[in-house]
């Protein structure tokens, strides 16, 4: 059976994101989380409260709480105390998660489920805490990742510092082993994600609650003075369910874990033979796509 993992810092974006897999018909085997948007008590509470609310099937794992190295690093300047802006409306109560295994055993036992022809496809939209260690605990078991779709890093200026993307800079050290493990990765970096936008002529016509924590976020760009806010997580789901839809560039990806002003700073240097594809391009309609995702008729709000 072919179907995806989802590595998540659970942001809203991260749950438009698992929208844009249902919508375009992706079975989810499993959700594991890491800190990152916000810390990881809030992050689980975000997943359960999004499984509540939009009745996702997958099981939760709770994974890393913390970088491998640097002190943690939340996008809560930008997204709130809670990791995901609103309107006025917020996820409900999820109540508590009954899953009992952690996210390394759990993601060990739907790798070493796979059968001969099964793809084990894993989208990461955070840190890539959880990833690491896993290849760093079990790295032939990780050889059994068939395509690593990660949105991260940036082949440009960076978001969370001058030269850094925020999943990149959150947890360098990370970046850098599953870089460095010959994993096969598609990089869907903030250069492409900031090609892919909409703003408030193309809020969809979805439930309160989704239209209020999309409104959310298109204000962080509102706020700040940019008319459209661009698509992170979803585009990268888009990516993992429609992978013959866009280009790539074959290349190598370096992370900088030096502590100075680059750290966190990915370089994407073109070889051939190389084990990372930089997405560039894609002839989609990626933000109709994505926001039709969140329409009423797809959404499902509870």
């Amino acid at each position: 059976m072919n179907e995806i993992w989802v590595d998540t810092d659970f942001g809203f974006d991260d749950l438009w994101a698992l929208l844009v897999l249902r919508h375009l018909g992706k079975r989810v085997a499993g959700i594991t989380l890491v800190a990152g948007n916000a810390h990881l008590d809030q992050v689980v509470s975000n997943a359960l409260g999004a499984r509540h609310a939009y009745g996702f099937d997958a099981p939760i794992y709770v994974g890393a709480d913390r970088p491998l190295v640097r002190d943690s690093e939340t996008a809560e300047s930008i997204l709130g105390e809670r990791g995901m802006q609103s309107r006025g409306q917020y996820l409900p109560d999820g109540g508590t998660l009954d899953e009992a295994l952690n996210a390394h055993t759990a993601l060990q036992n739907w790798l070493r489920s796979a059968q001969p022809n099964d793809r084990r496809d894993v989208l990461a939209i955070g840190p890539l805490t959880n990833i690491a260690r896993f290849i760093q605990d079990a790295p032939e078991l990780a050889k059994k990742i068939t395509r690593l779709i990660w949105m991260g890093g940036s082949n440009g200026a960076g978001n969370h510092s001058p030269l850094a993307e925020y999943n990149a800079l959150a947890d360098p050290e990370a970046a850098a082993i599953v870089a460095q493990s010959g994993i096969a990765m598609d990089a869907v970096d903030l250069m492409l994600c900031r090609t892919v936008a909409f703003g408030a002529d193309h809020m969809p016509d979805c439930d309160s609650l989704t239209f209020d924590l999309l409104g959310g976020y298109l204000d962080i760009a509102l706020t700040r003075g940019r008319s459209n806010m661009s698509i992170y997580d979803p585009l990268a789901a888009l990516v993992a369910s429609m992978p013959d839809a866009f280009e790539y560039r074959t290349c190598d990806m370096a992370v900088s874990t030096i502590p100075d002003m680059t750290y966190g700073n990915t370089t994407f240097t073109e070889n051939t033979n190389g084990s990372t594809r930089l997405v560039v391009g894609t002839t989609l309609d990626a933000a109709q796509i994505c926001l039709n995702a969140l329409s009423r008729d797809n959404a499902n709000v509870n």
